[in-house]
């Protein structure tokens, strides 16, 4: 009996000794090869190379420590249990089959393109939770409103497709916020943004470009090859992201993080503004030669020596303006390292944590001249001669990248725009205007007064507190 498959020659199949038969199909000249089960599970040395330590190009690990390897670099990223079955079905199959990609290395490369398709899944599902069974479009012509059911998403898109829906916007909530809403990719990026599920400035970024990929993915113009680096990041975005649209950040994320610990930090200089940061748990270890000739201050910030994990601005910390990249606030000080000791065995300040995404700055720009950002209740509790000028109220996840998109927004450059997200920059425009229209004097608080009153006199060390020529 003839078994063979019509148009399939038995002479195209590159047979192996021992390798039971089956057909082979041929597109062009390439012809596919027919693997025995028994090679079917031999590892792949692409994934092998590829260890603890980076890269191997000299070695390589076993099959079995590469299963091993592989699979706990994916084990950790769980999502909360409030995640809706259809996400989490759809990314749990990615962790599962990301571990075969010790026998085949190109199924990173299918997981990873198949990760930014999930991104739409979650959105969806977010949705039909946020809405309960109900969602509300209103026509900006009359303020007629539509409500459509939202127990599954296709009566939605039935909707958008008609000449009302695609003239309606979506209410965000119960609020007055609407937003456009096409039902796609992109229209539930803006839902989720409007309705307050993603933080942070930067990941705005971020996520409009894991659309474009999403986008490339979905239609694609050529073929790729991504590595398990590649694969295992974004399996970590995608992680972070499902969590955040469910209101729990990520700990430690790299996107999406929960408030970070923030220590108890000295600060100390000596006259040739040279410095050195410590832990203060340190202090009181007996006088060191040379401490005579330090002063130092006492800081709450982002400083774990253990991990290193420092703050880059701890040592340019101002006690007005926003030098730090992450919030750092002042306890004590300028004093000699015997003072300060002294103040933290009476006082034991303790760690507490802090968000730094999505802050709002402000910053002045008076004279041709734009100074650093400041936060708004330093800012509104300063002295009538430091509020002269232009004020500009940013929210940005970094006081640089607050800075920038002020000094964009003076010159002209680039085309930051002045009042909501700004699609050039990490930063959103708040308000503009003189210092009276942004801050009420009577909201200050006393922390806030306490720190103003603060004068380092360190002018001439914290050089980046002084304003900057935006041109």
């Amino acid at each position: 009996m003839d078994m063979r498959l019509p148009g399939v020659s038995l002479s195209a199949a590159r047979r192996t000794p021992g390798a039971v038969w089956a057909p082979s199909r041929i597109s062009g000249e390439v012809i596919v090869e027919i693997k025995s089960l028994e090679q079917l599970r031999e590892a792949d040395e692409r994934t092998q190379r590829f260890t603890p330590g980076g890269l191997s190009l000299d070695r390589i690990l076993t099959p079995e420590s590469a299963a091993q390897f592989q699979q706990e670099l994916v084990a950790g990223l769980d999502l909360a249990p409030e995640v809706a079955a259809g996400t989490r079905q759809s990314f749990d199959q990615l962790r599962t089959i990301y571990a075969y990609g010790v026998l085949c290395y190109d199924i990173f490369t299918i997981v990873d393109g198949h990760a930014l398709l999930v991104i739409e899944h979650a959105l969806r599902d977010r949705f039909l939770e946020f809405h309960a069974g109900t969602v509300t479009f209103v026509r900006p012509s009359d303020q007629r409103e539509f409500r459509v059911d939202a127990t599954s998403y296709e009566p939605i898109m039935d909707f958008l497709r008609t000449s009302t829906g695609k003239k309606s916007r979506l209410r965000v909530g119960a609020g007055p916020t609407t937003v456009r809403f096409n039902g796609m990719l992109d229209g539930l990026h803006q839902w989720a943004r409007a309705a307050g599920l993603l933080r942070g400035q930067r990941n705005r970024g971020h996520e409009r470009v894991s659309m474009q990929l999403r986008n490339f993915v979905a239609h694609p113009t050529s073929a790729h090859l991504l590595t398990p680096v590649d694969c295992v990041r974004t399996l970590r975005d995608l992680a972070e992201f499902i969590n955040e649209l469910w209101g729990h950040p990520t700990p430690g994320g790299r996107l999406y993080s929960a408030p970070s610990e923030r220590n108890i930090v000295v600060v100390a200089w000596d006259e040739q503004g040279g410095t050195q940061t410590f832990l203060a748990e340190h202090l009181g270890g007996g006088p060191q030669e040379g401490d005579d000739k330090l002063c130092c201050v006492i800081l709450r910030g982002r400083f774990h020596p253990g991990i290193h994990e420092m703050d880059p601005g701890l040592a340019h910390f101002d006690s007005r303006f926003e030098n730090t990249l992450f919030p750092t606030d002042y306890l004590w000080g300028p004093g000699t390292l015997a003072d300060a000791s002294d103040w933290y065995a009476r006082h034991q300040p303790q760690p507490d944590e802090v968000d730094h995404l999505d802050r709002v700055f402000a910053i002045r720009y008076d004279g041709g001249q734009l100074y650093r950002p400041m936060r708004t209740d330093i800012a509104a509790g300063l002295e009538p001669e430091d509020r002269a000028g232009l004020w500009h109220l940013v929210r940005a996840d970094h006081p640089d990248d607050a800075l920038g998109h002020a000094r964009n927004l003076i010159t002209g450059d680039l085309g930051c725009t002045s009042e909501g997200e700004c699609r050039i920059c990490y930063a959103s425009g708040l308000a503009a205007g003189p210092w009276h229209d942004l801050f009420d004097p009577g909201s200050v608080s006393p922390a806030a007064r306490h720190q103003l009153s603060v004068d380092l006199r360190l002018s001439n060390v914290y050089a980046r507190s002084k304003p900057v020529t935006p041109v």
